[in-house]
This record gives C-alpha cells, sequence and structure tokens, in this order.
C-alpha cells in the first residue's frame, strides 16, 4: 500500500487525564510519512503516554488522532494493522532463541510454519542477528536484544513504527548500531516516530523534532530550525597567547556579541550573523594577529532544550519565541 505525501500522522488537542494529573495536554502534531520524528523531552513529560494513545493502547481523554487518516479511537483495529511498537524494555523470552521468538510472533499474526521460518530468517539477516539465532535471548547483550525487539516489531513490515526510546541503556557503540538500522528502514519507506531523552538521537536521526514539556508541546521544527531559534552561532578562533586581549577587542569593535578571552589564546565571539566571520578574520590579519585555528559552532540541541525546559522542568520563556518562529 502506498501513502504517498499522506500524513502518517496527524492530532489535534490531544488530551489524557488520569484524575486530576493531565499526562498530555493539548498536543498538535502533523508527522509526513517516509520520515523521521522525534518526539524529545525530559522523563514524565508526556512522550510514552502520547505514544500509547496513537498506538491504541490507551484512549485519549479528548482532542483527536489519526494514523494514515485512521481515526485511533473509531478505527483502532485498522490503526493496529498499520503500526509496529518497540517499547522500552525488550519484550522477548528470555529462554527462547531469537529465531523463536520472531516465529512465535510470526505464527500469532496469522503465518505460516513455513512463512514464519522464512520471515524470522530474513528479520534476522536483515538486523545482523542471523549468526546467533538459536541462542537463547538470556545470553544476550543489551544490544542484541534491542535489536531483535525491532525486528519483532518489523515482522508485519508496518508502515508506521513506534520507537520508545529504543536506545535507553544501550552503549555508544550500540546506540550507532541501533541508528543504522533505523536509518535503514526509512530508506525502505517507514516512517518512524521516535521518543528520546538523547538529544544526539534526535540531532542525528530525525527530520522534524517536537519537545514536550509537563505534557504540553512548547516546540517543534527541524534540529537546525530549533538551534536557529534558540541561540547564536559562536566563532572560536585561536591566535597566540600575547594576542588574545588585542584580537579580543578587535572582535568586539566588530560584533555586538559576547567576547571571551582565554588564557590560552582562545577568543569566542557570540554571532548575529555568521557572514561577519569574514571580515572579522580580515581585520584581525590586518593588525597582524595570526589565527593558528578558527570554527564556527552552531547551538546544539543541548542548548534548544535547556533553553526551553530548566532543571525543574518548567517551560521557559524562550520556548514561547520558538514556538512563533515556527507557527509561520
Amino acid at each position: 500500500m502506498a501513502y504517498g505525501n499522506q500524513l502518517a500522522i496527524s492530532t489535534r488537542m490531544l488530551t489524557k487525564r488520569y484524575g486530576d494529573f493531565t499526562a498530555v495536554d493539548g498536543v498538535d502534531l502533523d508527522v509526513s510519512a517516509g520520515t523521521v520524528f522525534a518526539v524529545l523531552g525530559p522523563n514524565g513529560a508526556g512522550k510514552t503516554t502520547t505514544v500509547r494513545m496513537l498506538a491504541t493502547l490507551v484512549a485519549p481523554t479528548s482532542g483527536h488522532a489519526s494514523v494514515f487518516g485512521f481515526d485511533v479511537v473509531a478505527d483502532a483495529v485498522a490503526v493496529r494493522s498499520l503500526i509496529g511498537l518497540t517499547g522500552q524494555y525488550a519484550s522477548v523470552d528470555e529462554d527462547m532463541t531469537a529465531a523463536e521468538n520472531l516465529m512465535l510472533f510470526s505464527r500469532l499474526i496469522g503465518l505460516s510454519r513455513r512463512q514464519s521460518r522464512a520471515r524470522a530468517d530474513d528479520l534476522l539477516e536483515s538486523f545482523a542477528l542471523a549468526d546467533v539465532a538459536d541462542r537463547q535471548i538470556k545470553t544476550f547483550s543489551g544490544g542484541m536484544r534491542r535489536r531483535l525487539d525491532l525486528a519483532a516489531s518489523m515482522i508485519a513490515a508496518p508502515p508506521l513504527l513506534f520507537l520508545d526510546e529504543p536506545t535507553t541503556g544501550l552503549d555508544p557503540r550500540t546506540r550507532q548500531q541501533m541508528w543504522s538500522t533505523v536509518r535503514t528502514l526509512v530508506a525502505e519507506g517507514t516512517t518512524v516516530l521516535l521518543t528520546t531523552q538523547y538529544l544526539e538521537e534526535a540531532d542525528q536521526l530525525a527530520d522534524r523534532i517536537a519537545v514536550i514539556d509537563h505534557g504540553r508541546l512548547v516546540a517543534e521544527g527541524t534540529a537546525d530550525s530549533l538551534k536557529d531559534a534558540v541561540g547564536t552561532s559562536t566563532l572560536e578562533v585561536t591566535v597566540g597567547v600575547a594576542d588574545a586581549v588585542m584580537a579580543g577587542r578587535i572582535l568586539g569593535h566588530l560584533s555586538p556579541g559576547t567576547v571571551t578571552v582565554g588564557v590560552d589564546g582562545i577568543v569566542n565571539v557570540a554571532l548575529t550573523d555568521t557572514a561577519a566571520v569574514g571580515p572579522m578574520l580580515v581585520a584581525l590579519a590586518d593588525h597582524g594577529i595570526v589565527t593558528t585555528s578558527v570554527a564556527v559552532a552552531k547551538p546544539t540541541l543541548d542548548d534548544v532544550f535547556f533553553a526551553i525546559t530548566d532543571q525543574t522542568g518548567r517551560t521557559s520563556m524562550a520556548a514561547g519565541a520558538i514556538r512563533q518562529e515556527h507557527a509561520a
């Protein structure tokens, strides 16, 4: 079934309350088919609850959500046929082998024994688990378990895959392997909605990112647009220690941004316009100051995250500016 440019997910004022507690508060999302959409936020922000509503595991208190045009409440059966879900913890049988787990899941969705064996073999190969197909899961590393869980969620080859913090607890090497797997799935046409606490993960994988804090959507856009909205780039030049103070003065005259001079000869300038970098370097050269290194760094997603939420999880004033920036 081809979905073209159709929205894989659309929500309007999606809300979930548990008694007096509001876990998700009026969230609007549009996720294009064939993309990776990351939902970023601290613990308790409402990420997992949002996924559970979209996956038909819990009903919204109010608002609307659809998956490929099917309402998650009224058309729950149709939605379930279109999705796969990988949670934060591997849902496999520890005493069974990798192949046995995948064959079991295949039989549960109605495949024949022969079809189940063939599907298990294909997935084990795709997720680099063929050489451990006959090992019990209790002997697997954390990364191997996560890959197997992801393989299990792909048995029915769903067009939409929910990954709820899929790399939690994994070492950096295994996390990179998981990222590679996600990229392959998307290249083959799968849409991925990813929840994560890892800013680098969202930066590496996502076409668009939503930041949720205390159940509310506080920012949404591409990684670059969020970075551009939340802060300025920084020019870092390294000069001789004896020239550092003079270099700082020269650059300070050419930029309205903050200038800091380190004792190691590193001068940092907050940029309001990266086009100013060229004239700044020319000015240093005109004054006989030699630069041994030059770098321009954009704000990171860490900067975005901390500009939007403080350590207590309260939304900062910066969030409103970011939402205005991307509402147009």
